[in-house]
């Protein structure tokens, strides 16, 4: 497995709330997790730090090749309700704190299946033959607003609450966790990342800048065209295929 990654502080914002991790598993498998942060500067940052470094920890120590379906599902889910714990217990113990939280998607990548899961609006994507195939789902107001038939996808990408998320990790004592499980063949493209690069560019841009296959310029293309139509967030991007 290959693994592409960067992340950037964007043109408007004076620090990097999002944090990452990609690390090879046991058998060659990899894990991948993107975090965004929120509650103000320091916080937001912390409450994502945080959480990349408690998922790690936990899919590290227990995940082993040959894992069942069933248990990566379980061993991914279990992590990041625990990194949620974590997280709200942290922001009890001081008021600077109150009200941290992270967005997350995290994923265990093997020889044959990707498994993905999430809560908030950071995303992943399968490219797979040419077609970019989104995995999760945001958990978001405008989101919802789209599926109630109340909005366009198109009128979303302005609206004012496009910003508002449902779901995150540390707000709440217990949180609702999505997952999904999916084919993943030798030509496929794992691509995570956080609203700061969906914000400010097109899907289109992310099929023409990974066409080529050149593998290790993923993610530095992805963050440079979010930077150049704006970069008014912190724009991470972690990409994995072999």
């Amino acid at each position: 497995m290959n693994i592409a990654a960067r992340t950037d502080a964007g043109l408007v914002r004076d620090n990097n709330q999002d944090s990452y991790a990609a690390c090879e598993l046991d058998g060659g498998a990899v894990l991948a997790v993107v975090c965004d942060g929120m509650g103000g500067a320091a916080e937001g940052a912390f409450a994502s730090s945080e959480a990349v470094k408690s998922i790690k920890e936990q899919v590290t120590e227990r995940y082993y090749s040959g894992m069942s379906d069933l248990s990566v599902k379980s061993l991914l889910i279990s992590a990041l309700e625990n990194a949620n714990k974590r997280i709200y217990s942290l922001s009890l113990t001081d008021e600077k704190y109150e009200g941290m939280g992270t967005t997350v998607v995290a994923a265990v990548i093997t020889e044959s299946f990707v498994y993905v899961a999430h809560a908030g609006d950071s995303r992943a994507y399968k490219i797979s033959c040419g077609e970019l195939i989104q995995l999760t789902r945001d958990h978001s107001v405008v989101q919802q607003m789209i599926e109630n038939g109340e909005i366009t996808a198109e009128e979303a990408a302005d609206h004012p609450s496009k910003h508002i998320i449902t779901r995150a990790l540390g707000v709440d004592g217990e949180v609702r966790i999505d997952f999904c499980q999916e084919p993943f063949g030798d030509e496929d493209y794992l691509i995570l990342c956080s609203d700061g690069l969906t914000n400010y560019i097109e899907t289109d841009n992310i099929i023409e800048l990974t066409g080529d296959g050149c593998f290790h310029e993923f993610a530095n293309r992805l963050v440079n065209l979010a930077i150049q139509n704006g970069g008014g967030d912190n724009i991470t991007v972690v990409a994995v295929g072999r």
